[in-house]
């Protein structure tokens, strides 16, 4: 099974399309950046990509809409 949850996340982010082009960002800023919000330890995925929809729903990543 997959964390978190997909369905959660959908809470969070109106869509998958937008779910994924957040995670894509974040993930990339971790690679280029090697900046993280929370320790080593405390992330369940070892993936930058599943490490940034982590930080998506734990709020530590905003999401906001362009208008």
């Amino acid at each position: 099974m997959l964390y978190p949850s997909i369905d959660k996340l959908l809470n969070i982010v109106d869509s998958k399309y937008k779910l994924v082009h957040v995670a894509s960002i974040r993930s990339k800023q971790m690679l280029e950046k090697d900046h993280y919000q929370l320790n080593e330890n405390e992330y369940v995925n070892k993936r930058t990509i599943g490490r940034a929809l982590e930080e998506l729903e734990k709020g530590l990543i905003e999401v906001k809409e362009h208008k």
